[in-house]
């Protein structure tokens, strides 16, 4: 065998191993009893151990010394593989270990904290997971910037200034339609019980129609949403509410999005660097997409409301164009999972702004409550009524994921530019949706995007797919005339 071929089996196996710790982690969320939260925190941190072990085998520096590639697969294989590497060595074994172990004892203790409103019980853990991330950055950025050794996990190439450029691009086109549509009547709210178990039936109709493959997959329920695994294991979550079922509906479909990609990218890859979705903001455009411009549009929810009138009855909404106006009504609401569209980025701008402080030093631990309350309140207008519609809201700080929240955005952006290519490819589009045919869409995104998985570069692949250079122009264009005909602007 080849130094290439001896790499990629060795890499084949370490992959392999990945997938059983994610697997551990979807547990963690779904099945695990409560009771068993420090063993499993001691089986996270052991698997973390073999896995850092692995990605630093000096065997790794030879193969990739040796290895020569012919194709542009290869060459993007060795060059993943390659920076991976030189990420890992950089990170002491048992600093790896030692988040590992925390980060899953700190995300049952932001659980119990968030179902009990006290912050107090949480902050000591997350003063940990901060204290070791900023550690593993500072090993990470060898002198360079803290955070942009943390983005570089989820959006690499990136850097938080130029994510910054982006934010400030937005904000002032955000600031001003969010302010006109609130300025206007708002749509009838959905009002009523939706029994939970139908929900759960009607979400597994609309993973479905959005072409995930339930043979490869399975949906089960969360206290916060997520999409684990890859290649021929891709799982979700999704919650349910008795009063909002489109909570249920639109994180499924969401999170159908990113299992989508993860599933249609190609089998050649599988168990490789390239082998998984490129970039948590390629990700993001693939699940936002789905979601927002293709779930939340005129032609499908004119099909979801016969289905929801099929599963519940006459519930309130007296047609279609009443269901589409509801489907998107924008609201003052403190949650960013159930954010619309024109207020999505404002929350996600708030995130990336306090992570990158506590990242830098500027911002402790303890004061984290307070300066949440008072920029969401300078954001929103409105206070902060609660820790669970606060700073206890999101799982990703109790984990370790800093860098991660601002690609939610860069989704959002990604997606724009996608959707406005999509709209020209499949000029029958909306016919399609109104019968609860994705396929025309998601047939496009696949094998514009999806298929390549890590082969390409993050703004690469978008700029392939689109045909444009990655900006905030086309989500920005898209919400203005959207919501500008919805609100009568």
């Amino acid at each position: 065998m080849s130094a290439f071929d001896d790499l990629m089996a060795f890499q084949r196996e370490t992959s392999a191993l990945g997938q059983i710790a994610g697997r551990l982690g979807w547990d963690q969320e779904t099945m695990m009893p409560r009771g068993a939260a420090p063993q499993r925190a001691e089986e996270m941190a052991a698997i973390e151990a073999v896995l850092h072990a692995r990605k630093s085998d000096p065997r790794v520096a030879e193969w990739l010394d040796q290895a020569d590639a012919s194709d542009a697969s290869g060459k993007a294989q060795l060059r993943e593989i390659r920076r991976s590497y030189e990420r890992t060595i950089k990170v002491p074994a048992d600093l790896a270990k030692a988040l590992a172990r925390v980060t899953s004892a700190a995300q049952g203790k932001w659980a119990q904290a968030r179902a009990d409103e006290d912050v107090s019980a949480f902050l000591p853990v997350l003063e940990e997971v901060v204290a070791l991330k900023r550690e593993e950055g500072a090993a990470l950025a060898q002198g360079g910037d803290v955070y942009d050794a943390m983005v570089e996990d989820y959006e690499p190439y990136t850097t938080g200034a130029q994510i910054a450029e982006i934010f400030d691009q937005m904000r002032p086109r955000l600031v001003a339609l969010r302010a006109a549509v609130l300025d206007r009547p708002s749509p009838k709210a959905l009002d009523g019980s939706f029994d939970e178990t139908e929900q759960m039936r009607l979400s597994q109709k609309l993973a479905r129609a959005f072409g995930y493959d339930l043979n490869r997959g399975r949906v089960d329920k969360a206290v916060h949403p997520f999409s684990s695994g890859s290649g021929s294991d891709v799982r979700i979550t999704t919650r349910t509410s008795a009063t909002d079922p489109f909570n249920c509906f639109y994180s499924t479909i969401h999170e159908v999005g990113h299992a989508a990609y993860e599933q249609g990218i190609n089998p050649d890859y599988a168990l490789t660097p390239l082998g998984q979705g490129v970039s948590m903001g390629v990700h993001e455009s693939q699940s936002r997409i789905y979601e927002n411009q293709l779930g939340r549009s005129r032609a499908f929810t004119g099909w979801l409301f016969t289905q929801m009138r099929d599963a519940f009855g006459d519930f309130g909404i007296a047609d279609a164009d009443a269901f589409y106006a509801t489907v998107n009504h924008v609201q003052n609401g403190y949650i960013r999972t159930e954010a619309d569209e024109v207020q999505y980025n404002l929350h996600i701008m708030l995130r990336f702004d306090l992570e990158r402080a506590l990242m830098a030093g500027d911002l402790q631990v303890s004061d984290l409550e307070a300066a949440w309350n008072d920029r969401f309140k300078a954001d929103f207008g409105y206070a902060v009524d609660k820790p669970s519609n606060g700073c206890l809201q999101d799982v990703h700080w109790s984990v370790g994921l800093f860098g991660y929240f601002p690609t939610y955005s860069l989704g959002n952006v990604y997606a724009g530019c996608l959707y406005q290519a999509l709209r020209s490819a499949v000029p029958g589009l909306d016919g399609q949706l109104a019968e609860g045919d994705t396929s025309g869409a998601t047939t496009w995104l696949r094998e514009n995007v999806q298929q390549y998985g890590g082969l390409y570069a993050p703004r690469e692949v978008i700029a392939r797919a689109s045909g444009v250079e990655p900006g905030p122009d086309p989500l920005l264009s898209y919400l203005e005339q959207k919501f500008g005909a919805l609100y009568g602007l």
